[in-house]
């Protein structure tokens, strides 16, 4: 494969990419040469979402290196196994756009993977910088300046990753009940019914282990502002995704299109 052909099938060419629609900035706020970017780069970016996820999975405890470290630690090795598909909620976000993105690439567009990047890059994209900055002091005790930075500066690309999502679907009404049952369901074995165990969500300073392994502490009032972020979030990608779908939908109907 020469040079050129093989910078074309990674790049996207402006003719190639779908419509951009004058939506309001509230639910498309980025400017549209930062969307065309975005879609152009598609296949660097569904690597570097992929490579993020496996990052992900590492920092919750999925060890396969070093191999001087067990194979299970840290919050997975304190979590139920039952419940491990809610521990790692950033890499199973990222998952998701790297899913629907590339789908969209290989001309399989998926509305319900979609739905679950957007509410996954939204939410976590802002939940984890809200708890950064809201716990400061204890995330700074424990962790380097580079990778706190590294996470701040992550998840925020994250959630401005959720508004190339627009461009590739019409958000259904059945793909956005997939995603917030999904997000929901999460919400509340995070926080307030953990099933087995205790509740699930990503730690934050203050916790701790308990001695017979089936989960950690959840002290006040750091559990309920690390609550109360998630399910604003939730509610707000919610919100989003339906006022996305009633402006596009309008714009069809004004347009004559079915």
């Amino acid at each position: 494969m020469s040079d050129r052909s093989l910078v074309s099938s990674v790049l996207l060419d402006r003719e190639s990419l779908p419509d951009r629609e004058p939506l309001p900035r509230y639910v498309a706020p980025l400017p549209a040469w930062l969307e065309n970017a975005g879609l152009r780069l598609v296949v660097p970016i569904v690597v570097i979402n992929l490579l993020g996820t496996a990052f992900g999975f590492w920092y919750y405890g999925f060890h396969p290196l070093p191999l001087s470290d067990p194979f299970i630690v840290w919050q997975f090795a304190g979590t139920p196994p039952a419940m491990w598909a809610f521990v790692p909620d950033s890499p199973v976000a990222t998952g998701f756009v790297a899913v629907a993105l590339g789908l969209w690439w290989l001309d399989r567009p998926s509305d319900y993977w979609t739905a679950l990047a957007f509410f996954g890059c939204w939410k976590l994209g802002l939940w984890t910088p809200f708890v950064l900055l809201a716990f400061a002091d204890g995330f700074l005790a424990t962790t380097p300046l580079p990778m706190y930075l590294f996470l701040l500066i992550s998840h925020l690309g994250m959630a401005a990753e959720a508004f190339l999502l627009y461009r590739i679907t019409e958000f259904p009404r059945r793909a956005i009940a997939v995603a917030l049952g999904w997000y929901a369901l999460n919400d509340l074995v995070d926080y307030f019914f953990p099933v087995v165990g205790t509740p699930h969500h990503t730690l934050v300073p203050g916790q701790a282990r308990l001695a017979d392994a089936v989960g950690f502490t959840h002290p006040s009032p750091a559990h309920e502002i690390a609550a109360a972020g998630a399910v604003a979030l939730t509610l707000t990608a919610t919100l989003l995704v339906v006022a996305t779908r009633r402006r596009k939908r309008s714009r069809a109907v004004d347009s004559g299109e079915q």
